[in-house]
């Protein structure tokens, strides 16, 4: 059987991918297994992967919010736009979770031109100059000209010392993020010129999803127990990841919803991020 991708090409479909996916939403072997026996009566030779994206979240969603919401977590990332705004409000809580200070949207001077700066982060003596690079297609892919481009604003920093934090630093470091794929040209580029690059599945240990599952990190918009209006709404009140609203429950009150949609929405955000996988 064949599935079409995003793109419309026709690939193999491959059943221990699937699984393996569904696995990553926390579900038991015995779930996975049993999603697998429902959905195998109605998956088709040419299926798009959008159609078989949808019925295994309703199938998940059936056994509890929070698998449905692990397994979402790309197109959630996704619904953090459409500009990119609140994606790099997210990745700005990527780097406060490793410890760093960080300052989002900033004009900075460089050598030759001013540069708005995505996300600024510091910790120690190292200063980071983060670039976001939003997309809002599924199978997206980041090609060499973006690492090029990135390289550029870098270069343009050299020998420059901005206050941040108190101190005085140059930059120490660039990092190009991006919940896309990387293609192998860009992470060669990469490589060869020291930038660092975060992608969606790059690099394998640390990628976006190894760390935002690793360190329970999802973003408001995982929620299935609220529509797309109220995520809205949490976002505008930079409530940005699941574990804001649970630190701070009063984001709540700003959702036109009653007791019992509230209840539910801390039962799916507390199962959400106290279950890591590894």
């Amino acid at each position: 059987m064949r599935v079409k991708k995003y793109s419309g090409e026709l690939v193999a479909f491959d059943v221990n991918r699937l699984k393996g996916s569904l696995s990553k939403s926390g579900a038991a072997p015995d779930v996975v297994n049993g999603v697998w026996d429902r959905m195998k009566t109605m998956v088709y030779d040419g299926m798009s992967t959008g159609e078989l994206y949808k019925l295994a979240f309703r199938l998940l969603k059936r056994e509890a919010d929070s698998f449905a919401a692990r397994y979402s977590l790309k197109r959630a990332l996704k619904n953090l736009g459409p500009a990119g705004y609140y994606f790099e409000q997210w990745v700005a809580r990527l780097f406060e979770h490793a410890h760093y200070q960080t300052l989002t949207s900033q004009l900075l001077v460089g050598n030759a031109v001013t540069h708005e700066v995505d996300v600024v982060a510091q910790k120690d003596d190292e200063l980071l100059l983060v670039e976001c690079k939003f997309r809002n297609t599924e199978d997206a892919k980041i090609t060499v000209t973006t690492p090029m481009y990135f390289l550029s604003r870098v270069k343009d920093f050299d020998s420059r010392e901005f206050s941040f934090f108190g101190r005085q630093l140059r930059f120490t470091a660039g990092w190009l993020v991006t919940n896309a794929y990387m293609t192998s040209d860009s992470i060669r580029f990469a490589q060869y010129y020291g930038l660092n690059l975060l992608a969606w599945d790059y690099p394998e240990d640390k990628s976006i999803k190894r760390r935002v599952d690793n360190a329970g990190l999802y973003p408001v918009t995982c929620l299935t127990t609220i529509n797309k209006i109220e995520k809205d709404q949490l976002l505008a009140r930079s409530c940005i990841l699941v574990k804001d609203l649970l630190a701070d429950k009063t984001h709540l009150e700003t959702l036109d919803c009653g007791p019992r949609k509230k209840r539910r929405i801390i039962q799916e955000a507390t199962e959400l991020v106290n279950h890591y996988n590894t």
